[in-house]
């Protein structure tokens, strides 16, 4: 899930150019420019937990591996006939493009949300890194319910690799992104492995007996909820909400020559999305044959899931290795990331600063385990926030014309806050949000319904809006 191989791309044939105008001819790649960046950027330091925490749900073999298989083709068809699709289209970043529709100061809180949610992700991975750094001193792992930090050593291994990883993103991020191209292949390979190792240590001989390691499914471990056919294929439908249908991509396929570009995610889908996670949970389905695991289930307490030791375990160093480099590369152009949305907010603080503000919050998000226990629940509700707000550019585009409201209305009435845009988002998200939480359906299922209530209500108010121009 992280971003490097993009942005360093960006970085490379933009040269930090064209942000506030369309891209133009002379600049734009063929779709090979993108299966590279797309296979590395999803198979990061997320998918170590992501798999995991699949069986902590005790899911079945034909809703896991069945249900990703959709979950991610939908996720491929939201890029390529939506995010793509528009990006070839106007050739603009996200931030501009819906700047033009909803005015500079609404983009402002746009911003201050994915900065902030950004840091939530980057603590999350440094977490990840942690479980690798402390084997060699014996520290105790987060276990699956932890919210707390553990101990003294926790605190300062991850103190110290967020101070590593915010000073870099800070100073050298053209470095770092280079450094992680060259670690994608590796964090990749170390998937694949760990998946053929597991499978040996699981006396997996047939089809039959990789099927049968999930079987019909289980009861969910203590603290998670059982998951269905339709939770896994929704969830990673939108497990990148927010770039795709919320698109922040934009900026990514505005290079591309055509539109057809946008099938080449597929590349990250059913590597990493696919691939990875179900190699990650091979990990951990070791791990749960172990007396430690067994130990713990029979006390009924959840076992725990750290990606460190269980990489260790089936690959000795070069898994712990492998993980802390996976943490890394996801944290870092993470914490980039959320340092420019801050500095959008703050825009005479230094790069640098706003770069070490960003990286501060994470280590300190770092610090408690929940955010990585929690990932899936976490990812869901990212997405939920960003994704309206791409429904407000894939609608106006679609049928804009169509209702006979204003476009880019925001640019052309001189106005730094479309209220139609704010109520539009905080409607939706206080119906679907509400719904999920008085009656306990799963986040990820009011995903769609709140993206396209955005879209209708945002249809809706600008046409009375244009009624009384």
């Amino acid at each position: 899930m992280s971003q490097y191989n993009i942005d360093e791309e960006i970085e490379e044939i933009a040269g930090g150019e064209f942000e506030r105008e369309p891209v133009p001819q002379s600049k734009l790649k063929s779709w090979k420019s993108f299966l590279g960046m797309y296979a590395g950027e999803h198979a990061a330091g997320t998918e170590f937990v992501i798999g995991p925490l699949f069986l902590t749900t005790g899911v079945s073999a034909f809703d896991l591996i069945i249900g990703l298989l959709l979950g991610n083709l939908l996720a491929v068809l939201s890029w390529r006939f939506l995010t793509a699709e528009i990006a070839v289209k106007y050739r603009l970043t996200l931030y501009y493009q819906l700047e033009k529709i909803v005015g500079k100061n609404l983009v402002t809180v746009y911003n201050l949300a994915n900065g902030i949610l950004f840091c939530f992700l980057a603590g999350a991975m440094i977490t990840v890194s942690a479980t690798a750094v402390g084997i060699p001193f014996d520290m105790e792992m987060p276990k699956l319910t932890d919210t707390m930090p553990n101990g003294i050593t926790w605190i300062i291994i991850v103190l110290a690799i967020g101070a590593v990883i915010s000073i870099i993103a800070a100073k050298g991020y053209e470095t770092v992104s280079k450094a992680a191209n060259y670690m994608s292949p590796i964090i990749v390979l170390a998937f694949l492995a760990s998946g053929i190792v597991a499978l040996r240590d699981l006396d997996v001989n047939s089809f039959s007996d990789f099927w049968n390691i999930w079987g019909e499914g289980s009861e969910p471990f203590p603290g998670q909820i059982k998951y269905t056919f339709w939770h896994v294929a929704i969830w990673s439908w939108f497990a990148n909400a927010a770039m795709h249908v919320g698109m922040s991509d934009l900026s990514v396929f505005r290079f591309a020559k055509k539109a057809s570009s946008g099938w080449t995610t597929a590349a990250g889908m059913y590597v990493g999305h696919y691939m990875a996670w179900i190699a990650a949970a091979l990990l951990y389905a070791v791990y749960l044959e172990s007396p430690e695991a067994q130990a713990a289930l029979a006390g009924g307490n959840a076992p725990n899931v750290a990606p460190g030791p269980l990489a260790y375990n089936a690959l000795g160093i070069f898994g712990a290795i492998a993980v802390v480099l996976a943490g890394w590369t996801t944290a870092n152009p993470t914490i980039y990331r959320a340092g420019l949305a801050f500095q959008a907010i703050i825009p005479k603080t230094s790069t640098f600063w706003v770069t070490i503000i960003a990286g501060s919050v994470a280590t300190l998000a770092g610090l408690f385990p929940a955010f990585a226990m929690k990932l899936l629940d976490f990812v869901a509700l990212y997405g939920f926030i960003l994704a309206p707000m791409g429904a407000i550019i894939v609608f106006e585009h679609f049928y804009g014309k169509k209702a006979n409201i204003i476009l880019d209305y925001a640019e052309k009435m001189n106005m730094k806050f479309n209220s139609a845009v704010f109520w539009a988002w905080a409607i939706s998200f206080g119906i679907c949000y509400g719904i999920s939480v008085y009656f306990d359906v799963f986040l990820s299922f009011m995903t769609l319904p709140a993206w396209l209530l955005c879209g209708v209500l945002f249809l809706m108010m600008s046409k009375k809006k244009v009624a009384t121009v």
